[in-house]
Formats: structure tokens, sequence, C-alpha cells
């Protein structure tokens, strides 16, 4: 366990209670919350990250050719297969304690912006009502022309693989919402991240490794904004440097305690 650096000179070696107490009152005095997560907090909820996915029968498959554009238009079966393969892994999973606990903030504090490089889902499902999705949604599909937030439903009556733009006249090869190798992301998204931790006053990192860009410069947006930065992860990342709190372990396990914290915080306030 440790706490930031710029901290750790002030204080003897904090105790685990200390560093859940130390983020629970910094989260408890948050007005504008930023939670940035990465596949970390998925994975704790039984999702293999890409990589890890690409066993067995994929394993033989470059990534390449299985999340690009240049993939796709080579073989469109291919890669639709990869992706329906993924999305049964994710229809499988469930939120975790960890992602409960974050919806849970929401009655505690004014404001709380999720943004999430992963695109399973499962911030909304436990609960988040404001999820900024970085890399798309899996559940989501689109098609080469542009036609846009298409669901399964709607292309329940095809039998191509992949299936066709449902749109009149359009029938274009239809893709999942993702961002894949290569692509930009969302010019929309991206800019209310930015703009969400440049005016956060607390972020709370769970679970990413802070090096797949541009998500892992939005920390650096909210540090340089003199936000107080807290991290969840069980080993340290290229962001830790940034933490005032760093808690050591898995999200699912951390949060929740951190959130029984702030409950008793509460709890003893209005005791007093």
């Amino acid at each position: 366990m440790m706490i930031h650096s710029q901290d750790r000179r002030n204080h003897d070696t904090p105790t685990i209670h200390d560093l859940i107490q130390q983020a629970a009152d910094i989260l408890a005095h948050a007005r504008r919350l930023v939670v940035l997560t990465g596949a970390g907090i998925s994975k704790e909820s039984g999702i293999p990250t890409f990589r890890e996915a690409q066993q067995g029968l994929w394993a033989r498959h470059d990534p390449q050719r299985l999340a690009t554009m240049q993939g796709f238009l080579a073989d469109p079966k291919l890669v639709w297969d990869w992706y329906q393969f993924r999305l049964g892994l994710v229809e499988q999973a469930q939120p975790n304690p960890g992602h409960r606990a974050i919806a849970g903030l929401e009655p505690l504090l004014p404001h709380v912006t999720v943004i999430t490089q992963n695109v399973d889902g499962l911030h909304a499902r436990a609960g988040s009502h404001q999820v900024l999705e970085l890399h798309g949604n899996i559940y989501r599909f689109k098609c080469l022309r542009g036609h846009g937030n298409l669901s399964m439903a709607d292309l329940a009556d095809q039998k191509a693989t992949p299936p066709l733009c449902p749109h009149p006249n359009c029938q274009a090869l239809v893709r999942p919402d993702v961002v894949w190798f290569g692509e930009n992301l969302s010019y929309s998204v991206l800019n209310r991240a930015v703009a969400a931790a440049e005016a956060c006053d607390v972020m709370l990192i769970v679970g990413t490794s802070g090096v797949v860009q541009p998500a892992a410069s939005l920390p650096y947006n909210a540090w340089h904004a003199r936000a107080r930065i807290i991290e969840v992860n069980p080993e340290e990342s290229d962001l830790t440097d940034l933490a005032h709190v760093y808690l050591a372990g898995p999200a699912g396990e951390m949060l929740p305690l951190v959130l029984a914290a702030m409950s008793d915080q509460q709890a003893g306030a209005v005791a007093r």
C-alpha cells in the first residue's frame, strides 16, 4: 500500500485501514467526481482481455486481422464471428462489486461521471447513469455507410454474416460499433471526457494500466487541474505516481470498503 510521494514524507507508513479512510474522506468531499476504468474491472467479472480471448480457435489469428478495418474488409465473416464470440462472453458476465460500488457513489455525491475504456456495458448494467464509453459498445452496431445505433434486434431477421444494413436502399456491411486499431475515438465522446477530467476535483482510477492513449492522458488533465487522485489497482501502473491515495487490490474488494467507510463517516456526521 502506498500514498503519493508528496504526502508520504509527512506520514508514517499507512495501514490499509488508513488508506481506505483517506480515500473515503477525499471522495466524501468531492463535488465533481470522475471515475476512469479499464480492463481490470471487467476482468473481475470474468471477461477476458482482448489478448486473453485469443485462445483456442482464435490463437492462430493476428489481432490486426480481428480488430482493424483492413481485416474486416479482407474477411468480414471472420471478424464478425470473432466479435460475436466476444459478445457471448460479455452476455454471460455480470457487474461485480466494483461496478456496483461505483454506481453506489451516485446517491452520495453531487456529480459523478464514469469514463470507461471497456465496451461491455457493465457500468450501465450496475446502475451508473453518466457513462462515457471511449471505445464504443459491443452491443451496438453500425454500417460502413454511417448508419449507427443498431442493435441485434434490428439485425435479427437477417441470415447474412455479417448482416447488411437494414436502412432502406443501403445494404452496406454492418460492423461492431467499437474502436478498432488505427481508428479515432468519437470526437464528441472524447471532448466530453477531457472536459470532465479538467473540471473534476477528484478522479478515481480503477483497473487501467495507464498506457493506452488517449485515455491515459485524462488523469494528467485532472492532476494539472489540481484534482485529488485515487487509484485502485492490484499492481502499480504508469499512473500510480499521480495518486494521492493508492489502494493495491481488486476493485471488487477495495471499492465496497471505501463505500462503507463513506457511509460510516456520513452516519457519524449525522449523529454529531
